[in-house]
């Protein structure tokens, strides 16, 4: 899960730049967000957080591997970590080197390694072998921040404390016109003041989905977006066009 990264405040980007004069940015309420959600919510139900896991050991592990890397990598390369170190006791007690050669390919190898180690010895020697279940308690945990804790703490127990800020939730969310930052706090600050806890968790499994597979950062979908009409992004109409090119080209 590629981590959303803070830009001085005050500075635009494609995902946030302002809609010209005389177009008014439609207003963030949260009847908008919920139908935006809702339209998304039934234009992919099979959204799901996209790292393989059993259990919450295995999801805080996979979730630090993921920083600035794939989800697809790390699911590559989890089998074989988990099978050389299926509990945090395992992997407390396991050589750095060791898990540095299992983990390489899902870059920053070596700070990766020094974090999951950490975090399980924390785990082992804090927590009993478990996995805490509040946000304070997971954010002190070596290598985990908030969208870890909150990916964590929704997917392995249902726990909504939070909304995980990605890359694609930062991007999309601001296209939309849900949010104007391009800081991750004030995302989630913002996306958790429009939206109703019981839907926090769905959210960022929504919005990661769709960036994926609609809103691209660079090829973004829209004329086959089922947002299109509630999106507030600028340029929609033109990448529309281009979809609708595309489109007649491959048929």
């Amino acid at each position: 899960m590629p981590r959303a990264r803070s830009k001085a405040r005050g500075r635009t980007t494609r995902a946030t730049r302002r809609p010209p004069p005389g177009r008014p940015r439609p207003a963030a309420t949260p009847a908008r967000a919920g139908r935006v959600l809702d339209l998304l919510e039934a234009a992919h139900p099979e959204a799901r957080c996209a790292l393989h896991h059993r259990n919450a050991y295995e999801l805080v592990v996979a979730t630090i591997l993921s920083a600035q890397c794939t989800d697809e990598r790390v699911n590559k390369v989890t089998p074989e970590l988990f099978r050389r170190y299926p509990t945090p006791a395992t992997l407390a007690t396991a050589r750095s080197e060791a898990v540095e050669d299992v983990i390489r390919s899902t870059g920053f190898f070596r700070a990766k390694a020094r974090s999951i180690i950490g975090c399980a010895k924390s785990l082992v020697t804090d927590h009993g072998g478990e996995v805490p279940r509040s946000m304070e308690a997971m954010t002190r945990l070596p290598g985990v921040g908030r969208k870890t804790a909150s990916v964590v703490l929704g997917h392995a127990y249902g726990i909504a404390q939070g909304i995980a800020v990605d890359t694609h939730v930062l991007r999309v969310a601001n296209r939309l016109g849900l949010v104007g930052s391009d800081d991750p706090a004030e995302v989630e600050t913002r996306l958790m003041s429009l939206i109703p806890r019981d839907r926090w968790i769905r959210t960022t499994d929504l919005l990661i989905f769709h960036g994926r597979k609609v809103c691209d950062a660079r090829r973004p979908a829209c004329g086959e977006c089922p947002v299109f009409h509630l999106c507030a992004w600028e340029s929609k109409q033109a990448h529309a066009a281009d979809t609708s090119r595309a489109g007649a080209r491959r048929r």
